[in-house]
Order: C-alpha cells, then sequence, then structure tokens
C-alpha cells in the first residue's frame, strides 16, 4: 500500500520546480529574494544569525550578502543594539525590488489559482503553512511571518 505521504512527495517535488510566472526576467535572484525576505521581516542581522536561520555555512551567506551589497540590495551598518558584529540592513531599492518581484510572483498565482474560491485559496495557504511550520519545527528554525496576513489559523482547516 502506497503512503499518503508518497503523494505529497511527488507534488512537492512538482511544485518546487514549477515558475509561477515563466519566460519573464527576475528581479532578484532566489537567493537574493529570500534573504531580502527575512531581513525584511526580522531586521538587521549579522552572518551569524543568517547563518543560524538559513543552515548555512557562514561562506555561503558571505557570497550571497557581498553579491546582494554589489547590487545596492543591503547594506552593512553597525548593530544598532550596540553587538560587535555588523548587520546587514535591507536599502531602498532591496526594498522596493522586493516588492516588484512578490507583486509579480502574487499577480502570477492570482492568474493560476483564477478559477479558485476565496474560501479555498484560504485553506490551501494555512495547509502551506503548516507544512512549512512543522518543517521549521523539526529543523529548529523557525520563520518568521508577517504580522498582517489575512490567513485563518491552521487549526480552523
Amino acid at each position: 500500500m502506497i503512503r499518503p505521504t508518497h503523494e505529497v512527495e511527488y507534488e512537492q517535488m512538482l511544485l518546487s520546480r514549477h515558475e509561477v510566472m515563466p519566460r519573464r526576467a527576475r528581479l532578484l535572484e532566489r537567493s537574493a529574494y529570500v534573504l531580502l525576505s527575512r531581513i525584511r521581516l526580522q531586521g538587521p542581522m549579522t552572518i551569524g544569525e543568517l547563518s543560524d536561520a538559513f543552515g548555512l555555512d557562514a561562506s555561503t551567506l558571505n557570497r550571497q550578502t557581498a553579491a546582494a551589497m554589489r547590487a545596492g540590495l543591503l547594506e552593512r551598518i553597525p548593530d544598532p543594539e550596540g553587538g560587535i558584529a555588523r548587520k546587514f540592513r535591507i536599502t531602498g531599492k532591496g526594498a522596493r525590488l522586493l516588492d516588484e518581484e512578490r507583486a509579480i510572483i502574487t499577480n502570477g498565482l492570482d492568474k493560476v489559482m483564477a478559477e479558485w474560491s476565496d474560501e479555498d485559496i484560504v485553506t490551501f495557504a494555512a495547509y502551506l503553512r503548516r507544512f512549512n511550520t512543522d518543517i521549521e519545527r523539526l529543523s529548529g528554525r523557525p520563520w518568521p511571518r508577517p504580522a498582517d496576513t489575512d490567513a485563518r489559523p491552521v487549526e480552523s482547516v
């Protein structure tokens, strides 16, 4: 008997390969999109904090942050709380491009889900959130979520 998780594995694999808006030039590389999203929600972060958050080694994050700084998406600032390590903060350009990229992706999702009811979309989002938060719980790396989300709590699904 095939377990239901086999179907989840297969559909998750397919989901990871899809682009909502294929055949377009991305405003941000995927790694920059995720990096900027995290810093926007959490605030300025050190390489060590980013390493803990992403589960990546410092050298990988040094390359990613250096590329983002060269592109004008991030800047290094002294720790606002007085710590020794410098932190990375999203720039105005980084925030603008992040907003534009997110709007493009959201518009693509609107097209994909055009025939879905709002209730179905909210339910799907709640299941995705539950899936992600369970992964985060097991990995010990919770991800901050926007406070202004309209999504219902997972328990109401």
